[in-house]
């Protein structure tokens, strides 16, 4: 009996690891020694590092000495948060590993609002500012590249901008914008910013962490002096090498973006012309290419995900189970559209392997789970 092939549209989960990205882990297991030994082999094991430093460096148009390696970005995020700000000025759709330690570490916490469209609102920014600096208070601005539900791009250059000139901290999770915008950390005006190995390809439990040069934080991890004595611990040698290898293959992948976006459209034409009453939170700002994130009034995002896994793809559901209750969306509600489109929401996202005949299947399964009239693609 032949299975149908699955299908995987949730690459802003994680993506599929590159057969690169794996190459480079066997060869790097290879590697006996302590990094941080002098002997030949540990230089063996510390070249692995660096090489992969400059890989993920160039990537993101950062030096090499900016760059620590964490286990992913929630670390990162959580040494960002915690470098004894009095302040913190932070998106209210930001992911829950910037806002959890955001309001987990003992600063005042200004959520920022963003527009229906997803937008973090900047009035709300220069005024959040405005109040949070006037006593001279040590203040951070955290606003992130592109949102992970919706795929909305966020104003970072106007955000750097009011960071300037009030004189605080911009902190920018990239988590989401790597490999799907382009990105140059020298020119971004961020002070810090974050991404994970595994949305690019790359295995999972290792991350990024860029600091600019003359920015200092302190250790989040003590006992060693790894990482520029950033981040304490032997480093994970194998994963590393595996990020490396996939920040190159998706520096070499110009244009790959604008296939996977033309995918995207495909996608959302065809589902609302089958269910016109579907909602593309989003629609209306800038998103990257390979995320939609859609609304079925009437339908829990929940039972959506289900059928849909059932039918052989895998999406993911833009509202949280916790603890077998079912919530609303916080970053759709957050944006202030609506309950019934927060439960409802679910997140379709694509990845360098995405093809023609992926969409057609995700149609036809979306047909039976929303009930509407034939989707084609």
């Amino acid at each position: 009996m032949t299975s149908t092939p699955r299908i995987y549209l949730d690459h802003n989960a994680s993506s599929p690891l590159r057969p690169a990205a794996r190459a480079a882990m066997i060869a790097a297991c290879d590697a006996a020694g302590n990094p941080s030994s002098v002997h030949a082999e540990g230089r063996r094991a510390r070249a692995i590092i660096e090489t992969a430093r400059e890989q993920v460096a160039s990537l993101v148009g950062a030096k090499p000495s900016e760059i620590v390696f964490t286990s992913g970005a929630t670390e990162a995020n959580n040494a960002v948060m915690a470098a004894g700000w009095k302040a913190i000025c932070i998106s209210a759709i930001e992911h829950d590993s910037a806002l959890a330690p955001a309001r987990a570490c003992g600063a005042k916490v200004i959520a920022l609002p963003a527009s229906t469209d997803g937008v973090v609102e900047l009035g709300a920014v220069a005024e959040s500012l405005s109040h949070a600096t006037s006593g001279g208070a040590r203040v951070l601005l955290s606003v992130m590249m592109a949102n992970n539900e919706t795929g909305v791009i966020q104003p970072i250059a106007e955000a750097a901008e009011l960071a300037k000139t009030c004189g605080v901290a911009l902190h920018v999770d990239a988590v989401q914008g790597v490999g799907r915008l382009p990105v140059d950390f020298a020119q971004l005006g961020a002070d810090t910013l974050t991404f994970s190995s595994h949305k690019l390809g790359g295995p999972r439990g290792v991350g990024a962490l860029v600091i600019r040069d003359g920015v200092n934080l302190p250790a989040l991890i003590k006992g060693g002096g790894q990482e520029r004595r950033r981040r304490g611990g032997t480093e994970n040698v194998a994963g590393i090498a595996g990020f490396g290898a996939a920040a190159a293959e998706v520096a070499r992948e110009q244009g790959a973006m604008q296939r996977i976006a033309i995918l995207r459209d495909r996608l959302e034409e065809a589902l609302l012309a089958a269910t016109p009453e579907a909602i593309i939170v989003g629609r209306n700002a800038p998103r990257i290419g390979n995320t939609s994130c859609v609304a079925l009034p009437g339908k829990v995002a929940e039972t959506v995900v289900i059928r849909m896994d059932m039918e052989g793809i895998a999406i993911s559901a833009g509202a949280a189970c916790m603890s077998g209750k079912v919530g609303a969306n916080t970053v759709i509600a957050a944006m202030g559209v609506g309950d019934s489109i927060a439960r409802a929401a679910v997140r379709v996202s694509l990845g360098p392997e995405t093809k023609d005949e992926d969409i057609a299947a995700f149609l036809a399964a979306w047909q039976k789970v929303a009930g509407g009239a034939a989707l084609a693609a």
